[in-house]
């Protein structure tokens, strides 16, 4: 048998193992009436924390030097089209495979188990532990523009090790922490909006951007939409944990979906806000956002109710950063769960059913505290985004990959694939500009990729032992 056929045998079984999972979860669930289960509103909250954090309320002071209000509005609502595409493209994957696990499990069930597995590491080491360090760290940064002296690595520490205690104990503790740092921080947006139109400008604002330019500025658009697109992150929250919905078939989509709407909504109104009382030139204020910690917000909030209302919108950045960590701590040891239960991760990591992966989120929580401790990783993390851009546009190909490879899967729904082939455009144009722009993102991928596949083929060449020893038990 050559190369190519035992690669596509081991898909094949992969898909089969997958399905018997799901199956063998479902009865295991119906079996269990008493455990502690999530909703479509919890889903909810765990989409709209991770996605509203201090993005919203800095990208359009960038913006605002080289494109007009109603371009940044514009670009503010194509940000949102994209986000409900992606979600709308994730549903139709979802229906496929209703399990836990994100884009490692996706990739691994329809393309290939290597490619999940690379999702997976950079699930745990980029897209989780590192954003979680970044959310920790700011906090404590805006808790010292709340009192001199407060020691912002201290703050950081204790968020992630509360944080990490709170998701390690139980569910019940768990879900009901996550779900009342939400209503706390849409409480806060929804209050900053409400001051925002009764007491600012709400007249069509006049002003022009500095660096103006003949015509539609196509350039400086596509580039900021990519900024945006980091701004909307998070909103395939829920699928990290959908084995632990009731119905995940149908509250995971409905989840992503409405928690996208919600935010959406919520951007529109900040941006408008933003662009009808502030100038360019007093939007520049974020370019000093890294040593100074005043967003947009701040400046709005202190035109309204002076030095009361900074420090009202102080204390809403914290809670969105602390929120933000939350979901995430919650979400990412779901990921690093469904690697142990594969057989790439130690066993220890996958948990009990019906209880937090413990192990998993002490790993993780572990790995949090380093990235705070030595915080030089700041850099490296500018090309993030494009990391998660890159597999999430993977798993939304896998839509079609279905389609025309895997048939022992179903079809997706005609309006799931047009929305997954819109989201891939859109991807791959905001990819191109990335990879053309920066030597440093060709660089932080390739190495990325090399060394999960080694990590990939090392540990595959460790599970026949592993199968032999489980069969024989």
């Amino acid at each position: 048998m050559g190369e190519g056929a035992g690669e596509r045998v081991d898909c094949v079984l992969y898909a089969w193992k997958n399905q018997a999972c799901i199956l063998l979860n479902q009865n295991r669930y119906k079996g269990m009436p008493n455990m502690t289960r999530l909703g479509m509103f919890s889903g909810m909250g765990m989409v709209i924390a991770n996605m509203i954090g201090a993005g919203v309320f800095l990208s359009t002071g960038f913006m605002a030097q080289d494109m007009t209000p109603g371009q940044i509005l514009l670009a503010w609502f194509v940000g949102m089209l994209i986000a409900m595409t992606g979600a709308k493209a994730y549903s139709g994957i979802v229906q496929l495979v209703p399990q836990s696990g994100g884009e490692y499990r996706f990739l691994s069930a329809l393309i290939h188990p290597a490619l999940g597995y690379f999702a997976g590491w950079a699930s745990l080491l980029i897209g989780f532990s590192a954003p979680i360090a970044i959310s920790a760290m700011a906090a404590g940064a805006f808790a010292g523009t709340l009192h001199a002296g407060v020691n912002t690595t201290l703050i950081a520490v204790l968020v992630i090790l509360a944080l990490t205690a709170a998701h390690a104990i139980g569910m019940r503790i768990s879900i009901t922490a996550q779900n009342a740092l939400v209503a706390v921080k849409v409480i806060l947006v929804a209050g900053f909006i409400i001051a925002g139109l009764i007491f600012g400008n709400n007249a069509w604002p006049e002003w022009t951007p500095p660096n103006t330019s003949e015509g539609f500025p196509i350039g400086s658009f596509m580039m900021n939409l990519f900024y945006i697109a980091f701004a909307f992150s998070g909103w395939n929250a829920a699928i990290y944990a959908a084995s632990e919905f009731k119905n995940p078939k149908r509250d995971v989509p409905r989840a992503m979906l409405l928690g996208c709407l919600v935010v959406g909504v919520l951007y529109l109104f900040i941006n408008w806000i933003f662009v009808a009382n502030l100038t360019p030139e007093q939007a520049r204020i974020v370019f000093t956002y890294e040593t100074d910690r005043i967003t947009l917000g701040h400046l709005i909030m202190q035109n309204v109710l002076g030095d009361t209302g900074a420090a009202c919108m102080s204390i809403f950045a914290i809670i969105a950063f602390i929120s933000s960590a939350s979901a995430m701590t919650f979400l990412g040891p779901r990921v690093y769960a469904a690697m142990a239960q594969d057989g790439f991760l130690p066993r220890a990591l996958k948990g009990k059913e019906g209880q937090p992966p413990v192990g998993a989120v002490l790993l993780q929580g572990a790995i949090a505290l380093l990235l705070v401790l030595v915080y030089q990783l700041q850099e490296a993390l500018s090309s993030v985004g494009a990391i998660l851009t890159l597999f999430s546009a993977l798993t939304v190909f896998s839509l079609f990959w279905v389609c025309f490879k895997r048939r022992e899967y179903p079809r997706p729904a005609p309006l799931v694939l047009i929305s997954g082939g819109l989201f891939l455009i859109i991807s791959v144009v905001m990819l191109y500009y990335g990879f053309s722009r920066s030597l440093t993102l060709n660089l932080w991928v390739g190495i990325s990729i090399l060394a999960a596949l080694i990590g990939y083929f090392i540990a595959k060449r460790k599970m026949p032992s592993r199968d032999k020893q489980n069969s024989g038990a």
